[in-house]
């Protein structure tokens, strides 16, 4: 079942630049556009990449800025900290780090280019509770345990 909208207040701090949009119907991720030339380079280049945008996300909320993915698959640009995270009490411009993982070839961004995708989600608060031993999993004991980091096989 769809759910309403949530309102995202976004402020341009450039002119010249769009709000985020989404590119197609039932896409989950806002395109965010560079405000700037830059020149990523080749073999593990990253550059801080400004959208020219701040945004109000409502209490409750998080943005995550994830990379696009067609410029990784044809390109090699990655986010360095994937998913990028907006706490919804930031106010400043959302910037987006870069990635070139392309071992020979430099990545051109220029000005209005599309370079990531920001999805809005709720984020419940939690209250953290200090214990002396963890409940089992739901459902009941799992043979996964405190198994992880690849435990599952190749």
């Amino acid at each position: 079942m769809p759910t309403e909208p949530i309102e995202l207040k976004v402020v341009l701090l450039d002119a010249g630049m769009d709000i985020p949009a989404y590119a197609r119907h039932g896409d989950a991720g806002l395109d965010l556009s560079s405000r700037i030339d830059v020149v990523i380079p080749a073999s593990g280049g990253r550059s801080v990449v400004p959208t020219g945008i701040a945004l109000a996300l409502p209490d409750g909320h998080a943005g995550f800025v994830l990379p696009r993915s067609g410029t990784a698959a044809r390109h090699g640009i990655s986010i360095v900290n994937a998913p990028g995270l907006i706490d919804s009490g930031y106010r400043g411009e959302v910037l987006v780090t870069l990635l070139n993982t392309d071992p020979t070839e430099a990545f051109v961004v220029s000005r209005g280019d599309r370079i990531a995708q920001l999805v809005v989600l709720a984020v419940p608060a939690v209250s953290v509770v200090a214990v002396n031993a963890l409940p089992p999993s739901p459902g009941g004991a799992t043979a996964r345990g405190a198994t992880g980091h690849g435990s599952s096989g190749r």
